[in-house]
Formats: C-alpha cells, structure tokens, sequence
C-alpha cells in the first residue's frame, strides 16, 4: 500500500490508524532519510495508544519505552548504534513481552539482532510532501486494514 502525506498532521493520522490496527503485539520497522516522519508517525502512533506527553526520537539514549494500556511499546532509533551486537547489551529480548509493540528507525542499522517486522514501511520524499510505502511481512502485518486512502482518516 501507498500513502502520500502533506503535513505532519497527515503523518501522525497515518500513525494513529496504524495503531488502531495493531490489536496486538507487532513489529514496525521505519526506513526513510533524516527528516522523512520517521519520529512524527511514532507519534501519531503512540498518542493513539493513550501516550499524552512528547514523544522524541530516542537517538542518544537508543530506546524509549512506553507502557500504553497495559502493554508495552519500544520506539528505537539506531541510527547511531555502531554496530548491531549493540542491542545485545539494550536487553531488548528480556524486555518483550507477549503483545509487546516494537516501532525500530533505522532497523537495518540492527541486522540480525532484531525482530523481523510484521510491517514494513519506507518512507520518501514526495515534493513538498512525503510518500509512505507500507509492506506486510508476516499474516498480522498484511491484514492491517489500511486499505482505505488517507482523505478517510482526517
């Protein structure tokens, strides 16, 4: 599926709807440039799950938890991990639980010690706007009810 964005508002809907349709524990991996929404769709994401404070890309620190509604959500961003065994020492794996949400930027920066995603979603620029390819990887991600374009979800 693709989705074309013009605002950030329109990133943090995607994100939102997104959410909705992840009734249950999921992997997302965010590719896309600096600046492509990568954060702003995490966003959208997590104020959907009931998450009311700022949500920033966890850069520095590599992951940013947060328990939403009974259940936990990882935002990771690797794009300064210098190499993937990295994660090893994050604890990651001890942290999952069953119904656990992992939202990963820069995921191919973690090769081999992530989980692969349920959905995949790349992230481009598009003019002044942003283009948003979304591909399921695994039976949940294929069925994520997105089908709908986005002047439904405003």
């Amino acid at each position: 599926m693709q989705f074309e964005t013009t605002s950030a508002e329109d990133m943090e809907r995607l994100g939102a709807r997104l959410a909705a349709a992840c009734d249950s524990g999921c992997v997302l991996h965010l590719h896309g440039e600096l600046g492509a929404g990568k954060t702003t769709l995490v966003r959208g994401f997590l104020h959907a799950l009931g998450h009311r404070g700022a949500v920033k890309s966890p850069t520095y620190t590599l992951m940013e938890p947060y328990r939403l509604g009974g259940r936990m959500c990882f935002h990771l961003d690797l794009y300064r991990l210098g190499d993937p065994e990295e994660l090893e020492y994050l604890g990651l794996r001890d942290l999952l639980e069953p119904g656990s949400i992992l939202l990963v930027e820069w995921p191919e920066r973690g090769q081999g010690f992530l989980p692969g995603p349920d959905l995949s979603l790349r992230l481009r620029y598009a003019g002044r706007g942003r283009r948003v390819d979304l591909v399921g990887a695994s039976a949940s991600g294929s069925s994520t009810g997105c089908a709908r374009p986005m002047s439904d979800i405003r």
